[in-house]
């Protein structure tokens, strides 16, 4: 049987006449190129196709830009957006000359740490779950120029609202509000029928508790699979979004006062058909599963580079909000930062990490985390004693005593700067893509750095 079957069958059951070809650059942002159906073929599937990869952020220069993108065929979904019928298939990226994975690559290095995973032999399989968070607004503006510079957000949720004659969502809607104070209920409910059309297997929603905020549920899968589902998820709320005339973003925190949102990623490993998480100890927790959690703690600063990859980030990441900023781990006590939920099944104990957010390039976050739980297993790493006060309401002494995450995108960048070992075992992550990778956030750090702010203005001008 043709390894391209699945494509093919797609192609011919729909009467595509188009395959769309995507893959995620560094930032996590997706990309694409539109092929007609005459130029895929079994040679192409095999070799791949040719692209320029000059003009990606962070990748080849003008002088070296021929890239090859290989299509994973097994990730061919129907497009519901396009006009026509078109055939959605993710790729890696390779490079020409020595016909293997970019290094460079998002992709490519969830799929390398998949690999690691089996050759370091404490596992076979990574299971990650993401819980995402977003706004959708009504109408959004934004300008940046040298002399000017202002954004302004549009929701019938908005408190600034509460004045109008409107009988629907008029004020904040609130966490599990019903409408119509929900006004979005049957906007939620078509993101995730065409999240689930498109392949993704699919859990719940709900409107989350800032204004203007929601949540989709999708159920959990393999490293890999599940970064892969985190992308068709994005691509899905914000299309959606602009059918309703709306606007979706997953910036963290694009409103002051209210609380933000984070991406809580559930993550489990397993060896063949045995969860390696559950056992005896805290929590009901392996001893491996809190080595697990050692390994996540140790490096929670470096993985906020990749978790918390945006200058916003670190907006949401402060005291109050409910915000995961200390590194603290708990059973069922959600203010810590590494909480371990119940589970009555042995097969459904895992952890969920609470600081990430949802602006993090998925294939990236989840190879980082994974990696940084491995190194707590092959050291035996302590995730200390549990932390089952609320954190967020600590006496001053007790909070001095627990370490923080990052307070800033440059804390971050240089936590990363210092602490990679864990990322290069098994060349998982390289030097060059580490390196590269720094190099687009000190780029964003400088420019928010450098530019004046509407705050500075409030607080100084006639100072």
């Amino acid at each position: 049987m043709s390894k391209t079957t699945p494509l093919f069958d797609l192609i011919k059951k729909s009467g595509a006449q188009y395959v769309d070809l995507r893959f995620t650059d560094p930032r996590g942002k997706l990309q694409h190129l539109t092929h007609h159906v005459d130029t895929i073929d079994d040679n192409a599937v095999e070799n791949g196709l040719i692209f320029d990869g000059s003009s990606i952020a962070g990748w080849k220069a003008i002088n070296e830009s021929d890239m090859v993108l290989k299509l994973d065929v097994d990730t061919a979904a129907m497009d519901p957006f396009y006009a026509e019928p078109t055939v959605t298939v993710y790729c890696d990226i390779y490079d020409p000359i020595t016909n293997k994975p970019y290094s460079r690559c998002p992709r490519s290095v969830a799929r390398r740490a998949e690999e690691y995973l089996i050759e370091s032999g404490l596992g076979t399989k990574a299971y990650f779950g993401p819980e995402a968070e977003f706004f959708v607004f009504d109408h959004v503006t934004f300008e940046n120029k040298p002399t000017h510079t202002f954004f302004k957000l549009e929701s019938m949720e908005s408190p600034s609202n509460s004045g109008n004659d409107c009988l629907e969502g008029n004020t904040k809607g609130g966490y599990f509000s019903v409408n119509p104070e929900d006004n979005a209920q049957d906007l939620r409910t078509e993101m995730l029928s065409v999240i689930k059309q498109m392949g993704v297997p699919v859990e719940k929603h709900h409107h989350e508790v800032a204004t203007a905020q929601h949540k989709l549920g999708i159920k959990f899968a393999s490293l890999l699979k599940c970064a892969d589902n985190m992308q068709i998820f994005k691509y899905v709320v914000r299309n959606v979004a602009a059918m309703y005339g709306k606007t979706a973003t997953f910036m963290p925190k694009p409103i002051f006062g209210d609380n933000g949102s984070g991406m809580h990623v559930h993550q489990s490993l397993w060896k063949d058909d045995s969860p390696l998480f559950s056992g005896k100890e805290y929590g009901g927790l392996s001893k491996l599963g809190l080595y697990y959690v050692g390994g996540i703690i140790k490096h929670a600063r470096a993985l906020n580079a990749l978790t918390n990859p945006s200058t916003n980030s670190y907006k949401r990441l402060v005291p109050g909000y409910e915000a995961p900023v200390l590194l603290a781990y708990s059973s069922r006590n959600r203010s810590a930062s590494c909480r371990i939920p119940f589970a009555t099944n042995p097969k459904a104990k895992r952890i969920e990490v609470r600081f990430p957010d949802p602006l993090a390039n998925p294939y990236l976050a989840f190879a980082a985390m994974m990696m940084a739980g491995l190194d707590g297993i092959e050291n035996k790493i302590e995730p200390g004693a549990p932390s089952d006060k609320d954190l967020y309401h600590l006496p001053k002494e007790e909070l001095a005593k627990v370490p923080m995450v990052c307070g800033s995108l440059k804390q971050a960048i240089e936590a990363l700067e210092k602490d990679h070992d864990f990322l290069l075992k098994g060349n998982v992550f390289t030097m060059d893509m580490i390196n590269s990778y720094l190099d687009l956030k000190r780029e964003e750090w400088d420019r928010f750095r450098l530019a004046p702010h509407p705050v500075e203005f409030d607080l100084y001008y006639s100072a």
